[in-house]
C-alpha cells in the first residue's frame, strides 16, 4: 500500500515534466508554420532581368503570330498579286529580273537620256516585260508630301508608267541605305523574279549583255552578282562617291 502514493507521485511528476518540455516545442512548431506560410504566401519578386525576359518573350510571340498571319494572307492572295496590279498582265510566269534605277527629283534629264538609249519605253518596255525583265525608276517622296516635287514625279509617271514610287521613303541623300532596303523589299512583294538589280542613273548598262548574264545564272540559289569594292574608297567629305564609313574598308588611312 505504501507504494501506491509513490507510484502516483512519479506518474504525476512524469506527466508534469512531459507537459513542461512540450510547451516550447509546440510554440516553436507554431512559429515555424507561421513563418512557412508567410514565405510561401509572399509573391515572387521579379528582377529587372526577369521582367525584360518576360517582355521579350511576349514581343517575340506577338511577332511570330503577326508573321504567320501575313504569310497566310500572302499565300491566299498569291505571290504575283502585286505584279498583276502593276503590269496588268495575266501571266504568272516567273520573271528573270527586276531592275531598279535609282533616281532623284532633279534627274529628269538623265531619265530622258536613259529612255532614249538603253532603257526601252512605251510598247517596247511592255515587250521587255513579256521577256521577263521589268525596269523601273526608283524614287521616294518629298519631305513636304504633296509639293511640286511629288506632283512632277506623279505627272511624269502618269505619262511614262516606268516608276516605282516608294511611298514610305523620304527621298534624301542621307537616306540612301534605307532606300536600298525599302526598294528590295517592295520589289520582292510586287514581283516574283530570279534576280533583283539595283542600278544608279549615272551609268549606262548593256541591257542585252546583262540579260544574257542573268539568264546563265538562272536557277542558282543564293547568287550575288556585283562589286563589293573596286578602286579607291573616297574618304574626303564632299567628293563624289564619298563613303562616310570608309574606315571599315581598312584602307591606309585606317
Amino acid at each position: 500500500m505504501e507504494t501506491l502514493p509513490t507510484t502516483s507521485a512519479v506518474k504525476r511528476g512524469g506527466r508534469s515534466k512531459g507537459v513542461q518540455t512540450s510547451k516550447p516545442s509546440l510554440v516553436m512548431a507554431f512559429f515555424s508554420c507561421v513563418a512557412w506560410l508567410y514565405v510561401a504566401g509572399r509573391p515572387k519578386v521579379l528582377t529587372v532581368e526577369d521582367k525584360l525576359m518576360a517582355l521579350g518573350c511576349r514581343d517575340l510571340e506577338r511577332r511570330i503570330v503577326e508573321a504567320e498571319m501575313e504569310l497566310t494572307l500572302a499565300k491566299s492572295q498569291g505571290y504575283l498579286k502585286g505584279q498583276l496590279q502593276q503590269t496588268g498582265s495575266s501571266s504568272d510566269r516567273r520573271l528573270l529580273a527586276v531592275i531598279g534605277v535609282y533616281t532623284g527629283f532633279g534627274s529628269r534629264l538623265k531619265r530622258n537620256v536613259f529612255r532614249g538609249s538603253w532603257m526601252p519605253r512605251g510598247d517596247a518596255l511592255k515587250k521587255l516585260e513579256e521577256r521577263g525583265v521589268v525596269i523601273r525608276f526608283v524614287i521616294g517622296r518629298s519631305a513636304n508630301r504633296g509639293d511640286s516635287l511629288d506632283r512632277n514625279i506623279d505627272e511624269e509617271n502618269h505619262s511614262t508608267k516606268d516608276f516605282l514610287i516608294l511611298e514610305g521613303h523620304e527621298e534624301a541623300q542621307e537616306e540612301l541605305p534605307k532606300k536600298a532596303k525599302i526598294f528590295f523589299s517592295t520589289a520582292v512583294q510586287n514581283w516574283d523574279a530570279d534576280f533583283y538589280v539595283k542600278v544608279d542613273d549615272s551609268i549606262d548598262i548593256d541591257l542585252e549583255g546583262l540579260i544574257e548574264l542573268l539568264d546563265r545564272r538562272r536557277g542558282q540559289d543564293g547568287a550575288y552578282i556585283g562589286c563589293m569594292k573596286s578602286g579607291d574608297v573616297i574618304s574626303e567629305e564632299g567628293k563624289l562617291w564619298y563613303e562616310p564609313e570608309w574606315w571599315k574598308f581598312r584602307d591606309e588611312k585606317s
